[in-house]
């Protein structure tokens, strides 16, 4: 281990963290407020804005690959000190993210119908009713959602995790209070929690490019990149996000086949579904929130050409993600009925949402931090062909397949999806622990 292992204090590791962790509890309040308001509405607005909100992941997973792939070469150039071209990298992230943004809205504008009855076609009519409402409004968004997670990718290559998390703040209280204001003052609907998100994200995009273009910020965006294709630079960042993107493509897309299959169990199901995974989602903020820790930190030290740093690293990191894990998971466990109170469900509903949370928060909080969020660091080290590969086959040979033996021929329904899931971070969980022993991610070079 060389001198070069204290790249970063524990001091500034937990400057990085503590901001994250917030921040990804705001980002989860946004799906939180959706489904508690729209639950006001009805059982079948709950199930709509669900099951959109899966096919919305997809697009969202692209787009946070993209920004990912730029900040492994961003945290690489920083750590090389050349601080130029790893503004001009972002520069050009910034170009392509916006582009590729344009092209996915305008296609889900266009076709979003024809996707949503080849989906969930067999749905009740007020479930399709609102999944097209929620789709169409959310599809103005995709631009605004790229351009945000291409800005808070340089702040936190930067360690300024902190400024993501003040705009955080400011766009879940633009959410909360729009979501309010939609459904309860002009009883709008799904509409009433759409319009709301659309305005926060376009909020969040407009100040993160405003800061992005600061002075006196060590990496920033140069006006002339952004409008000139530098096809080396383009190549390195997309060297680390089609990978990356190719991963939580097919990730997401087995998703909303899974959901496609919980729309077979009948509207309470889908209900329980759509609200456990709002909790989920809350109580899955620890480990994804450790994942861009890992991006920054071990792609320094791999710039940097300090290997043993980043194997020092790789070892800090997963444990306490996995200690940071277990406590949030059985603090939001144990939270689960309390927030069931105030859910507008059915009490079969509730009880079914209970038994998926304890299903989740057990395997998350001891599986997640070596399945999830190691990955990304592998990922930040340029080892992304093993973490594509070994994730894709995870996805289709053991989540899907395990999905249909459990859910639909051994009847389990939403409680057989929820133990293939868990069943496919144990697979990965093993795999990319072996392969950080391993070290052979240690020979690959992105700058």
């Amino acid at each position: 281990m060389t001198g070069q292992t204290e790249l970063f204090s524990k001091k500034e590791l937990k400057a990085m963290v503590v901001p994250l962790i917030l921040e990804q509890l705001l980002v989860m309040l946004v799906g939180l407020a959706d489904t508690l308001v729209i639950s006001y509405v009805s059982e079948a607005a709950v199930s709509g804005v669900s099951l959109v909100n899966q096919f919305n992941t997809i697009f969202i997973y692209l787009f946070t690959a993209l920004a990912s792939g730029g900040a492994v070469v961003i945290s690489q150039y920083i750590g090389r000190k050349e601080t130029e071209r790893a503004g001009e990298s972002a520069s050009q992230l910034l170009l392509f993210s916006t582009l590729f943004s344009l092209l996915i809205g305008a296609a889900v504008l266009l076709w979003g119908n024809h996707i949503l009855t080849l989906l969930f076609g067999r749905v009740d009519t007020p479930v399709m009713d609102a999944c097209i409402t929620y789709l169409k409004i959310s599809a103005y968004s995709y631009p605004a959602l790229a351009v945000y997670n291409t800005g808070a990718a340089i702040y936190r290559s930067l360690g300024k995790t902190n400024v993501t998390l003040y705009i955080s703040i400011l766009s879940n209280l633009i959410n909360v209070v729009g979501n309010i204001l939609g459904v309860f003052v002009f009883q709008a609907g799904v509409a009433g929690v759409a319009w709301p998100s659309f305005l926060a994200r376009a909020f969040s995009a407009v100040v993160i490019t405003i800061l992005c273009f600061r002075k006196r910020n060590e990496v920033r965006y140069r006006v002339k990149m952004i409008f000139r294709w530098n096809g080396d630079l383009m190549k390195r960042i997309l060297k680390i996000a089609v990978p990356n993107g190719a991963e939580n493509g097919i990730f997401q897309l087995v998703k909303v086949a899974l959901s496609s299959i919980v729309a077979l169990f009948g509207t309470s199901q889908i209900a329980a579904n759509g609200v456990a995974q709002s909790i989920w989602s809350l109580a899955a903020l620890a480990g994804t929130a450790m994942g861009p820790v890992y991006i920054t930190v071990i792609g320094q030290c791999m710039g940097s050409g300090d290997t043993d740093a980043a194997d020092a690293y790789f070892k800090k990191l997963t444990k306490a993600t996995l200690l940071i894990s277990c406590a949030w998971n059985l603090l939001v466990l144990l939270l689960t009925p309390g927030f069931m109170s105030v859910y507008s469900l059915s009490p079969e509903t509730k009880t079914l949402v209970f038994w998926l949370v304890v299903i989740h928060n057990v395997f998350n909080a001891t599986a997640y931090p070596y399945s999830g969020a190691l990955s990304n660091g592998l990922r930040a080290a340029g080892d992304v062909k093993f973490t594509m590969y070994t994730s894709i086959a995870c996805t289709v040979f053991v989540r899907l397949l395990l999905s249909y033996l459990l859910g639909i021929t051994m009847q389990l329904g939403v409680i057989g999806i929820a133990l293939a899931m868990v069943c496919d971070w144990l697979v990965r969980a093993v795999l990319f622990a072996r392969r950080r022993r391993s070290g052979k991610w240690k020979q690959f070079q992105v700058v």
